[in-house]
């Protein structure tokens, strides 16, 4: 059994390491762009793929940095975030309970979002697609966290676990196929990260000997990073290094004949620590696939990898830099000047260490040369020229417009609609990053929801606030979560300032289009408006129109029940008869075995409704008619 166990740490730790080589020059690149973000910007990619640093060719040249690229990505990142609309959750039929299913897991996934604070998480995604190209959610299921719910054998507590996200930077994830474009076309995908060695030992109880392991490289290999050459004290990124650490190594493989649910093996050190089916059932299909959801910043065709805007900024960033180098060494040349002496005609250690000072007194040799100051040439307009048009080309190349980065309009005298205009053709370029996002965030959430719906068995409790601020404590399972589909809340699209949802309903209002047909604003319609206006809650405190809606649905289910129920002087009648219809009318009374006692009960109810209906109109009759 160990030397089984051997031989598939050697075939993990092998592929592996094959796979490390066929993306060696992917990494250096993602290398290059955190460098240019971080404002190393005279770093370059050797022959054998390693990060250098150009050093100065002369003591007196200017290498400082006037970094673009940060403020564009930051500004990509901004825009990007900004543009994810809240997710909502379809129910599988028009039925009442698939109704309540699907508002469960909206509350479910605003709960676990709430919790986990992924809007940060996402943040974070995105940060690591607009720099590299790529980034990765892994949604997991920890056993560790939620509720108690028992004691083992030593006393140790069994929690009900729960749904954890985070995110993986590209460094950590290895394909089988690099020319795949689609995770879901790989066979298998390798992921591996630095742990700490407490963590493996307290989760799998193995001892791992601790290494030194490069953060990003994930070698733990000090003196030859992985055997590329890597040069430790040049390259910044290279040189972050983890103490007491180990590198994990995990690979799923997809579910095929031979592995009907697939196959998950991690390796750490030298020792096996797991060998078996995967764990999650996440597929649409109700298979077991990745626990990786894949976000990129722009598409190659044919690479499994997304292109990084950096990667086309860099060139532009090195010819601005020299630009603006070679100006300031010539005003430093202007204000420090150029002296020409004769030889031996003055003391040059004196003059190279004082320079010409205010009021210096020059002596120089009797009868030599008076030392001149050398004139500069007038700076060529070709530099202004040059550093225009590369500013130009900062934009045309990253799709960061200055409406984007400046926060205004340059032009004052534009109309409402033209700068409209103008703010959606910006978000055109960021189109492919925006929509990969989007793509993201709806797996993500499809993720979390079977991972529920597979682990979720012990009856758990959601606080969910409703309708008029109330708050309800909801206790559900996996059964209840009966549909996973996820869609865009587009009333909530953050693309829409408040100002222009209020430009838009207003002008809605005005045309008469959110009327009924009785010329009438309903008290539905106007909760709906406010909403989209961001002021719900001021409707909430005082909406009796919902109220009366959840009355009537408690009615539905007491009269379900076999009870019966006596109108009350407050209800509204013809909100109940609205309600009790609905429900007449969906299929889950049918389902009932005893639907036919049950619909004569509700008839006989909504009877009643209608005629205190009629006695009400016909009482509000008579009193105009007094008066």
């Amino acid at each position: 059994m160990a030397k089984n166990n051997q031989k598939i740490v050697e075939e993990l730790i092998a592929d592996y390491e094959a796979r490390r080589e066929q993306r060696r020059s992917l990494e250096a690149q993602w290398q290059l762009n955190i460098n240019y973000m971080m404002g190393n910007q005279y770093s370059y990619i050797a022959s054998n793929q390693s990060i250098r640093e150009d050093e100065k060719e002369y003591f007196w040249q200017e290498k400082e940095v006037f970094n673009h690229i940060a403020p564009i990505v930051e500004t990509r990142i901004s825009k990007i975030s900004n543009n994810v609309p809240n997710v909502t959750v379809v129910p599988a039929s028009t039925d009442e309970s698939d109704i309540e299913c699907a508002k469960l897991s909206k509350e479910i996934l605003k709960s676990v979002s709430n919790r986990l604070n992924l809007t940060d998480i996402e943040k974070s995604a995105t940060t690591w697609s607009e720099i590299c190209g790529t980034a990765f959610y892994k949604v997991m299921w920890n056993t560790d966290t939620g509720r108690m719910v028992a004691s083992d054998e030593n006393g140790r507590a069994i929690r009900e676990g729960d749904v954890y996200v985070e995110v993986v930077s590209p460094f950590e994830i290895f394909p089988d196929n690099l020319a795949c474009e689609r995770l879901e076309d790989l066979k298998s995908v390798i992921h591996a990260r630095a742990v700490d060695i407490d963590e493996i030992k307290s989760e799998w109880g193995v001892d791992i000997p601790s290494e030194k392991v490069h953060a990003f490289s994930l070698d733990s290999k000090t003196s030859n990073l992985g055997g590329l050459g890597y040069d430790a004290h040049i390259n910044r990124v290279a040189n972050i290094e983890l103490n007491h650490h180990c590198v994990l190594i995990e690979r799923y493989i997809r579910p095929s004949n031979d592995l009907p649910n697939g196959r998950l093996t991690i390796v750490a050190g030298d020792k096996l620590l797991y060998d078996g089916d995967m764990p999650y059932i996440n597929d649409e299909l109700n298979n077991r696939t990745f626990p990786f959801v894949k976000q990129i910043s722009n598409y190659m065709p044919g690479s499994f990898f997304g292109v990084s805007v950096v990667d086309r900024l860099i060139p532009l960033q090195r010819a601005y830099n020299a630009v603006r180098n070679r100006k300031h060494e010539y005003f430093n040349r202007a204000v420090m000047n150029v002296l020409a002496v004769e030889d031996g005609s003055v003391d040059t250690d004196a003059l190279e260490m004082d320079g010409l000072s205010p009021g210096k007194v020059l002596v120089y040799r009797q009868g030599s040369k008076v030392p001149e100051v050398v004139e500069n040439p007038s700076i060529n307009i070709d530099f202004e020229a040059e550093e225009e048009r590369l500013l130009n080309e900062f934009k045309t190349v990253s799709g960061v417009s200055d409406m984007m980065t400046d926060s205004y309009a340059q032009y004052t005298n534009m109309s409402g609609v033209a700068l409209q205009l103008l703010a959606e053709q910006d978000m055109t370029r960021l189109a492919t990053a925006t929509d990969s996002t989007k793509l993201a965030v709806k797996t993500l959430a499809k993720f979390i929801l079977r991972l529920y719906k597979q682990y979720a068995v012990v009856p758990r409790l959601l606080k969910i606030t409703g309708e008029n601020g109330s708050v309800q404590m909801y206790y559900w399972d996996q059964n209840e979560i009966c549909s996973d589909d996820v869609v865009f809340d587009t009333s909530s699209d953050v693309g829409d300032t408040l100002g222009q949802r209020r430009t838009m309903l207003l002008d809605l209002i005005q045309q008469g289009l959110m009327y009924d047909e009785d010329g009438k604003f309903s008290h539905s319609m106007r909760k709906r408006c406010l909403d989209l206006l961001g002021f719900g809650m001021w409707e909430n405190s005082v909406d009796i129109h919902s109220l009366q809606i959840n009355r009537a649905k408690e009615e539905n289910l007491e009269l379900t029940k076999g009870k019966d129920i006596e109108l009350l002087p407050i209800d509204d009648h013809k909100i109940h008869i609205e309600e009790h219809t609905a429900y007449i009318l969906g299929s889950d009374l049918r389902k009932h075995k005893n639907y036919k006692v049950i619909l004569d009960k509700l008839l006989a109810h909504i009877e009643r409704h209608k005629q205190a209906l009629k006695e009400e109109q016909k009482s509000e009759e008579e009193m105009k008619g007094e008066n």
